[in-house]
């Protein structure tokens, strides 16, 4: 994947919004066990308003299982991260077949207003992990929608740097992480706007490999992100989605024709660029009449309607609702089906 693809990819993952950092320090001893799923409780005050959430775990020392619920395994290892981008319910344990203990029960407040922390297990070989998670306050998080239910991340272990190994992303991680644990080890916690930048680039990273390991022609919203050309008109319609766009500008912007433009957007994404700008318009406004107050007609403008009439029609038809009967219908608690989808 070269350069101006990365660019392109680190373009788009800057206008889909994610906050997050790390809310627990786990110590383990085998065998051990627990059913895992990261609550909207568990990382407040950050995502009081998070509507997705990604969860992760990051091994300090030791190993785990991680096992979803459909029976899919990842082994993880000391110096490893695994995300679980849909935030699934999830077993951690040392070996199979063990019953799980649930680790919500389990969690202790941390001392001196430390991470909360879990210390559990049979007494045998320990594990310790920190564990952490990323929200997002977008209903439709395009980047999270594509990716796949686990993802794992094996960062450059320490005598690899040392050695001269390769000094790229996760290497900057794994060196990040190892003077964030060396923190926690001391029973610091550190910066919580360093913990937050080291969650997302966390994700970064496991979106651009994820990414890069997708087959030549295959189709898709990542296909389309690591693309120069649709990546940064992807950039561009998430960045700025009040603009006047149409395929000419996009095509102009990322200098291709209207017509070459249109066809490799549509190959890639699935949909022309028209119909693409439509969908996130729509989205933007939805999240701001779920949260804001301002007027229909101050939202229309503001995701690049002239019209406060088209924004309504528009709206209705992807939604099922205008506008001010969707709002209605959210702040009196009465979401229905595919209205507010």
């Amino acid at each position: 994947m070269g350069s101006s693809a990365f660019d392109a990819l680190s373009d788009v993952l800057q206008t889909v919004r994610m906050t997050g950092g790390v809310f627990l320090d786990g110590r383990f001893t085998a065998p051990w066990c627990v059913m895992s799923k990261v609550e909207l409780s568990e990382c407040r005050p950050h995502l009081d308003r998070a509507l997705q959430i990604v969860a992760y775990h990051h091994v300090i020392a030791g190993r785990m299982r991680v096992e979803l619920e459909d029976g899919e395994v990842v082994e993880v290892n000391a110096g490893e991260t695994v995300l679980l981008p849909r935030n699934d319910p999830h077993k951690l344990a040392s070996a199979p077949d063990l019953p799980p203990a649930d680790a919500g029960s389990m969690i202790q407040p941390g001392l001196d207003g430390g991470l909360m922390r879990i210390e559990h297990g049979g007494g045998g070989p320990p594990t310790h992990i920190i564990c952490g998670f990323l929200g997002s306050d977008q209903f439709r998080n395009p980047v999270i929608e594509t990716l796949p239910r686990v993802l794992k991340i094996a960062t450059l272990p320490e005598d690899a740097a040392a050695a001269g190994g390769r000094n790229d992303g996760a290497g900057f991680i794994e060196s990040t992480l190892r003077f964030a644990t060396q923190n926690l080890m001391r029973g610091e916690i550190g910066e919580s706007s360093v913990m937050c930048r080291l969650s997302e680039l966390l994700f970064v990273e496991a979106v651009r490999r994820y990414a890069a390991s997708l087959p030549e022609g295959q189709a898709g919203w990542l296909a389309g992100m690591r693309d120069p050309q649709v990546g940064k008109a992807l950039a561009l319609i998430h960045g700025r989605p009040g603009e006047p766009w149409t395929s000419e500008t996009l095509a102009d912007a990322v200098a291709l024709s209207r017509s070459a433009f249109s066809d490799r957007f549509a190959q890639l994404i699935g949909v022309p660029p028209k119909r693409y700008l439509l969908q996130w318009r729509l989205q933007v406004a939805k999240e701001k009449l779920r949260y804001g107050n301002a007027a229909i007609a101050q939202v229309a403008h503001e995701v690049g309607y002239e019209a406060e009439a088209a924004f309504n029609r528009a709206f209705k038809r992807e939604f099922g609702l205008p506008p001010s009967a969707w709002r209605k219908s959210v702040q009196t608690g009465q979401q229905t089906g595919g209205a507010l989808n």
